[in-house]
């Protein structure tokens, strides 16, 4: 069949086979499909969508696009990870050394930041030294001896994906929940694994802004997962605000360490338990019940820290971070407080604004050539439900430029709604699923 047919087909709303996609999307990775007939098939998924067959073979399709991670030689049970993203989302940080403790292989790719959401690789190149460029056998070696390693997405992982994405960003088809589904577990479903989390995000900070549409993404997501023969799990969980206090690059670090030593903001710490237990009963855990005293008993015991203090120096941190890492962080040359000029409750808070402000004090990338100051960002410490006073602290920026600061500072309180009425905080996570 022609390229012409396969469009028009699935602009007319008919399923495409198996042979059908293989043929335009491997057509399009080698450079016989033009970007105009891709983007014309893209367009016409939007309208019209992928039934759970089709998705399954184009998933399928970009993964053998690229290279497979086959981490069959590592004893134990292999357990993965995926954010669909937000502002102030660290979650990686602390649930990764959490199930590696527990006896579990976490073995994650993970992306780095662009726009108004941060990237986990970013986060932790902020820790001097810290290494993210490993290959594939340094990747699979860390894993083994010590149960967890994250590196950066190699470019031979899922490359169709890579090239379709690119397209999706300049066609506007990047919000369509079957390509959306396809793209993510096409990464993760190339790393061999036996479970995959997926924390699905709703709210003025994430991709999905309702529970509708976030319960449909997970479903699909876990629909591919398991038609794969992985265990897989997702939770829908808050994004309306930033998700704890800090957001910034090393600002984010030291909040998932002190979040490891039981300390960490509520929200946050909540919802690392919830994710963290969610993981080892996806890795084999018999109840739920039993992964949340797992998790609690590892946090309070200090393990959960100690192999965070391994991981970071088994890929180039210094020794000992999480007791010293205030003589490795640069601190910022500017902080300055945020005052409200009204007394109310806070009704919203922007975490999309939120995330944007960071982006432009140099936390994050407008583009994907930009270089990130991991010392900037800023504390959120007024939350949806709380009360404050006129000329009360509501936030604090961290920032090595005078002026950035004084204009994000002024964007920064337009973030916050508030009001006389009081409001009930959003719940931090909606369903599991």
């Amino acid at each position: 069949m022609r390229i012409y047919d396969i469009i028009m087909k699935k602009r007319n709303g008919f399923p495409n086979t198996r042979e059908e996609l293989d043929s335009l999307i491997m057509g399009f990775v080698e450079g016989i499909v033009p970007d105009y007939q891709m983007a014309a098939w893209l367009m016409a998924v939007y309208f019209n969508h992928l039934n759970a067959e089709e998705r399954f073979h184009l998933t399928e399709i970009m993964i053998e696009s690229g290279d497979r991670i086959d981490l069959s030689s590592i004893k134990g049970r292999k357990i993965d990870k995926h954010s669909t993203g937000g502002v102030g989302d660290k979650v990686t940080l602390v649930v990764g050394p959490i199930v590696a403790a527990a006896g579990l292989v976490f073995a994650k790719l993970s992306g780095r930041g662009l726009g108004h959401t941060g990237g986990t690789i970013d986060k932790l190149e902020s820790i001097p030294g810290f290494v993210t460029s490993l290959d594939i056998e340094q990747f699979k070696r860390q894993a083994e001896r010590i149960g967890i390693a994250l590196a950066g997405q190699t470019a031979q992982v899922a490359v169709a994906d890579k090239k379709l994405y690119a397209l999706r960003d300049l066609t506007a088809t990047v919000d369509e929940i079957s390509l959306i589904a396809s793209s993510i577990m096409s990464k993760k479903l190339a790393v061999d694994s036996d479970g995959i989390l997926l924390d699905v995000k709703i709210g003025t900070g994430a991709f999905m802004k309702d529970l509708g549409g976030a319960k449909t993404l997970a479903r699909a997501m876990i629909d591919l997962g398991r038609k794969n023969r992985r265990a897989t799990k997702a939770v829908i969980s808050d994004m309306n605000q930033p998700l704890g206090v800090s957001v910034g690059n090393s600002l984010e670090v030291v909040e998932a360490i002190d979040t490891l030593k039981g300390r960490g903001p509520q929200d946050f710490s909540s919802l690392c338990r919830i994710i963290a237990g969610q993981m080892l009963v996806a890795g084999g855990m018999k109840s739920e019940a039993e992964a949340l005293r797992t998790v609690d008993r590892l946090i309070l015991s200090g393990e959960a820290l100690r192999k965070f203090d391994e991981f970071v120096y088994a890929q180039g941190g210094p020794e000992g971070f999480s007791e010293n890492y205030a003589v490795h962080f640069k601190e910022a040359e500017i902080v300055e407080e945020v005052r409200t000029s009204v007394s109310g409750y806070v009704q919203s808070v922007d975490a999309e604004s939120i995330g944007l402000i960071c982006m432009r004090l140099g936390a994050g990338r407008e583009r994907k050539e930009d270089v990130i100051d991991p010392s900037v960002g800023v504390r959120i410490l007024k939350r949806i439900g709380d009360r404050v006073e006129k000329d009360e602290v509501i936030a604090v920026i961290y920032a090595n430029d005078k002026r950035n600061a004084d204009n994000e500072a002024k964007r920064l309180v337009d973030s916050f709604v508030i009001s006389e009425q009081k409001t009930s905080p959003p719940p931090i996570v909606y369903e599991v699923i």
